[in-house]
């Protein structure tokens, strides 16, 4: 017979490398998780960045979105051509063979616009006009994102909500200054009056630019809350831009519209951000101080962002 011999237990050496991974992971394991940030500003960046990028690497949304105010300035700007008209009136006004001179021209467009060159004037209006277009769709991003299910995402982490809506603002407003930077440099190639600019001017007039975008964007995104038509969204912007922009002395003053009219103007945000920037930018005459048009911008943003806030407590939802 033949014996076998019995099998003897070999212990095969660990690698030391392997030793060192093991022991690494088990004390990775043993270390505790890292806290949640309980800020109510946790993910503001990272929501607002988001929607930016979709809007700065596609240059066709930002060239579309430019088209419409600068048609305004080179063909209804240069078409109203307001000189001329007093002109004429003047001509069929004074005695035959009296002429007028730019003089009595400038004096009239000075009494009617602030300013004695319309053209600055309207400028200074479409720079409410990039603001009120863009800050409508804010609102449609939300609309889209719950739609397209980013919102119940975002809904499910521990952003707050109050940061979701105010990420939908901020990207908004952001827009807003970059394209109302971009109009206000195409109304000087144009002919915009310079003569009146300065650092200060400029900067004060976008922070009144940055009010306006924020309490209008808060205003559309509320208004959104709770839509998930697209359609719907549309309506309400048209619904409200229009009256806005017509009913504020955007594209006229004030002081030759109808009475009733001009009880809507005064009671209209957007005019007094009209007024400030044109006080500033080209030193025309003012509707009001510019410490009053500060004072309505800063409670129009203040008050329309707290609502906005508040009512993502109650509205936003899956």
């Amino acid at each position: 017979m033949n014996m076998e011999k019995p099998k003897t237990k070999t212990n095969k050496a660990v690698p030391q490398e392997e030793t060192i991974k093991t022991s690494a992971e088990n004390q990775k394991s043993l270390q505790p998780s890292p806290k949640l940030s309980r800020s109510p500003m946790h993910g503001l960046w990272a929501l607002t960045n988001r929607d930016l990028r979709k809007w700065y690497t596609n240059p066709v949304q930002l060239i579309t979105s430019l088209i419409q105010p600068v048609v305004w300035l080179a063909l209804f700007g240069k078409a109203l051509n307001f000189s001329t008209v007093i002109e004429q009136a003047l001509t069929k006004i004074l005695p035959s063979g009296t002429s007028t001179s730019p003089a009595q021209i400038a004096t009239a467009l000075q009494a009617t616009f602030g300013t004695s060159n319309y053209f600055s004037f309207l400028a200074c209006g479409m720079l409410a006009f990039i603001v009120l277009f863009t800050s409508a769709f804010s609102g449609m991003s939300v609309v889209f994102d719950r739609r397209f299910g980013f919102l119940n995402k975002a809904l499910s982490t521990p952003v707050a909500r109050g940061a979701i809506v105010m990420a939908k603002v901020l990207q908004s407003v952001g827009r807003c200054l970059i394209q109302s930077a971009i109009v206000l440099c195409i109304a000087v190639v144009l002919g915009m009056d310079t003569g009146h600019f300065t650092v200060v001017g400029i900067a004060g007039s976008f922070v009144i630019i940055f009010l306006m975008a924020t309490g209008l964007s808060a205003l559309f995104t509320m208004l959104a809350l709770r839509s998930s038509d697209w359609q719907t969204q549309v309506a309400l912007i048209n619904l409200i831009n229009l009256p806005l922009l017509f009913a504020s002395n955007a594209i006229f003053p004030k002081s030759i519209m109808p009475t009733w009219l001009q009880d809507v103007v005064a009671v209209n945000p957007v005019s007094y951000a009209n007024d400030a920037v044109r006080q500033m930018l080209i030193g025309a005459n003012g509707m009001t101080s510019l410490w009053m048009d500060f004072g309505v911008l800063i409670g129009f943003a203040v008050i329309l962002s707290a609502i906005g806030v508040i009512l993502s407590w109650r509205l936003l939802s899956k």
